[in-house]
C-alpha cells in the first residue's frame, strides 16, 4: 500500500493497564502506514494524561473526554487532522463515542461487540451509511491467513455443499484456581470478568457477548452462511447475573446445521477457538492456537495439512502473510491485517481515490449488527420455553 504520508489516528480507551489497547497500537503500527497522534485514554483525566505521556504524545492532543477530543480534532487544519479513531472502550460506551466521531467527520475502527444493544447497532449502521465514512470492526480472527484460505476454498466449491458447521471457543479463566488466583492478585482476568459480568456495561450477555460473537462471526466469515434460527442454553455457573457458558444449536439459511459453544469455565483451556466445516466433498478444520495450519479432510484421500506462507495458497491467504513459510505468524499479525485492510479503505477516503473493484476485506458495521442480533437471539432462546428462536432480519 503506497500512501503520500502515514495515516494519523486517535485512540479512545486503552490507557495504562489495558490489555486490548496495547494490542491495537501494536497492530496498527506493524506495517508502518499508521501513527498514533492523539487520544482520550481513560475516563479519568489524570490517567489519560499519564497514558499520553507514556506514549510520547503532544499533551495538547491528550484529552479528558471523547466529546472534547471529537470537537477539537475536527477543528484542526487538514494537515494535522486525524484520519480515523480507534475505539477500545467498554461495550456500553461504543455507541456514543462512535456516533460523536462519525458526526464530526472521522472514520472509525471499533472493538466488538459494536454496541450495547441491537437497537443501538441498527442506529449506528444508519449513521455510518449517512456519513459515508469507513467503519471497521475488529473481529481479528478473520485476519489470519489460513482463515482466509478456508474461506477461499469454500468459495471455490472445494467442500461442496456445506452440511454442518461446528465452532467452539472454550476458555477457563473464570473457574477454579485461575479465577481464585486472579481475584486474589487483582489481575487482568479479574478486571475483565468484573465488568463483563455487569449487564449495564457488557450488555445482555457475558460469555456469548464476548467470545461467542467471535465464534459466530468466524463461522459466517468462512462459510458465508447466515444463521436462520438458534436453540440456546446459557448458564451462569459462577452465580452471576450473566452467562459464563453457552451451548447453541444453529440452523443456517440454505439447510446447513451447526453447533456453537462458548465457555469461560472450561478448566484448563486458554483461548481454544476451533472451527470445523463439513461439506459433501470435503471438510476443513482450523485451530486458533495453531493458526498457521489448515486441515483438509475427505473420505477418498489422506488428511492434508496446508501451511501458511506457501505459494500453493490462495491470493487472499498470501496477501495476508508477511513472513516466508516456516516463520510463524499469529495474533498481532492477524489484528494488523484488519487494520491494514481498513487503512486501505480509509486512505482511499482521505486521499479521494476510487475503491478497488474487489472491495475491502475487513469486518464492517454489518458484521456488528449481525453480532448484536446473535447475542440477543441467543439470550432470548435460552430464556424461552419454546427453544428454537428465529434469527431477526439484519
Amino acid at each position: 500500500m503506497k500512501l503520500p504520508r502515514k495515516l494519523r489516528y486517535g485512540m479512545i480507551g486503552g490507557g495504562r493497564g489495558a490489555f486490548i489497547g496495547a494490542v491495537h497500537r501494536m497492530a496498527a503500527a506493524l506495517d508502518g502506514h499508521i501513527e498514533l497522534a492523539a487520544g482520550c485514554f481513560s475516563a479519568d483525566p489524570a490517567k489519560s494524561r499519564e497514558s499520553g505521556a507514556d506514549l510520547h504524545l503532544d499533551p495538547a492532543r491528550v484529552y479528558a473526554d471523547f466529546a472534547e477530543m471529537a470537537r477539537r480534532e475536527a477543528a484542526r487544519p487538514a494537515g494535522e487532522r486525524l484520519d480515523f479513531v480507534s475505539i477500545v472502550t467498554r461495550n456500553n460506551t461504543h455507541f456514543a463515542i462512535a456516533s460523536a466521531f462519525l458526526k464530526a467527520g472521522f472514520n472509525v475502527v471499533c472493538e466488538k461487540p459494536v454496541t450495547l444493544t441491537l437497537a443501538e447497532a441498527r442506529k449506528l449502521r444508519d449513521l455510518v451509511r449517512r456519513s459515508g465514512k469507513v467503519f471497521a470492526l475488529t473481529h481479528n480472527y478473520t485476519g489470519y491467513p489460513m482463515v482466509k484460505e478456508a474461506r477461499a476454498k469454500i468459495r471455490a466449491g472445494e467442500l461442496g455443499r456445506i452440511l454442518k458447521v461446528v465452532v467452539e471457543y472454550p476458555q477457563g479463566y473464570a473457574t477454579g484456581t485461575v479465577a481464585e488466583t486472579a481475584r486474589a492478585k487483582g489481575g487482568a482476568e479479574a478486571q475483565i470478568s468484573g465488568w463483563r459480568a455487569n449487564s449495564a456495561v457488557a450488555g445482555a450477555s457475558n460469555c456469548m457477548g464476548d467470545i461467542g460473537t467471535h465464534a459466530a462471526n468466524l463461522a459466517h466469515y468462512i462459510t458465508g452462511l447466515g444463521i436462520d434460527a438458534v436453540c440456546a442454553d446459557l448458564t451462569a455457573f459462577a452465580g452471576g447475573a450473566l452467562d459464563d457458558d453457552g451451548n447453541c444449536l444453529l440452523r443456517f439459511a440454505g439447510g446447513a446445521k451447526g453447533i456453537l459453544y462458548a465457555s469461560q469455565v472450561s478448566n484448563g483451556e486458554e483461548n481454544n477457538l476451533v472451527i470445523r466445516v463439513y461439506g459433501t466433498k470435503a471438510a476443513l478444520e482450523w485451530h486458533q492456537e495453531h493458526p498457521n495450519e489448515l486441515v483438509i479432510k475427505a473420505a477418498d484421500r489422506p488428511v492434508q495439512i496446508w501451511r501458511r506462507g506457501n505459494t500453493y495458497l490462495s491470493p487472499e491467504a498470501r496477501m495476508a502473510t508477511r513472513l516466508p513459510f516456516g516463520h510463524p505468524e499469529a495474533f498481532i499479525e492477524a489484528f494488523a491485517n484488519v487494520y491494514r485492510s481498513a487503512a486501505q479503505a480509509i486512505a482511499d477516503d482521505v486521499f479521494g481515490r476510487n475503491s478497488p473493484r474487489t472491495g475491502y476485506d475487513f469486518p464492517t458495521i454489518d458484521d456488528g449488527v449481525r453480532g448484536m442480533a446473535f447475542i440477543e437471539t441467543v439470550v432470548k432462546s435460552s430464556r424461552a420455553r419454546a427453544k428454537w428462536t428465529k434469527f431477526p432480519k439484519v
